[in-house]
């Protein structure tokens, strides 16, 4: 008991904290330390947000199954008076029953094959936009260039600027570097 009592005045007097806001050990319960690295945190989710991640699955999941508009429609309106008949429960436990019975229906009427947008992560054609270079533009053919005068002038004009700013920084091909 002594050595806390210490511990407490030590902290106190380096600190100017008073003693009662630490505990008989010595620490300050109201400042926790994490023992979880920060990469490893998750952060609690509510019942609201389990519930709403639950219905965009769902409204996701039909748009695989449902490739017309209509279809989609219709569909999404029957799972939509489905939630909202469950909407105004105020038993925590059956509220938490229901979540977990709709992903249990979810994960078995899913469809095999998710829609993706070609272009979203996991996608077909998710990063593969096409890049053109512009050293690409020196190996057109001059007849080709005469079709956009004011470009390629524009452009030769700013190949020797950057050619000049490259030989005052670096220094000319010509000089050893060795």
């Amino acid at each position: 008991m002594k050595k806390s009592v210490s511990l407490n005045k030590s902290i106190e007097k380096i600190l100017d904290i008073p003693s009662a806001c630490y505990d008989i050990n010595g620490t300050n319960p109201g400042m926790s330390v994490s023992t979880v690295p920060p990469h490893l945190r998750s952060r609690l989710i509510s019942h609201g947000q389990k519930v709403c991640q639950l219905y965009k699955a769902a409204l996701n999941d039909l748009k695989s199954k449902h490739s017309t508009i209509l279809d989609y429609r219709y569909h999404a309106v029957l799972i939509r008076a489905r939630f909202e008949e469950n909407r105004n429960i105020k038993d925590e436990i059956l509220a938490r029953k229901l979540v977990e019975d709709g992903w249990n229906e979810f994960e078995r009427v899913r469809s095999t094959f998710q829609f993706k947008y070609p272009t979203s992560p996991k996608g077909a054609a998710f990063q593969r936009e096409p890049s053109f270079e512009d050293c690409l533009y020196d190996t057109w053919h001059p007849l080709e260039k005469q079709q956009y005068p004011d470009y390629f002038a524009r452009r030769e004009k700013r190949k020797k600027k950057f050619i000049e700013a490259w030989v005052k920084r670096y220094g000319s091909e010509d000089e050893k570097v060795f």
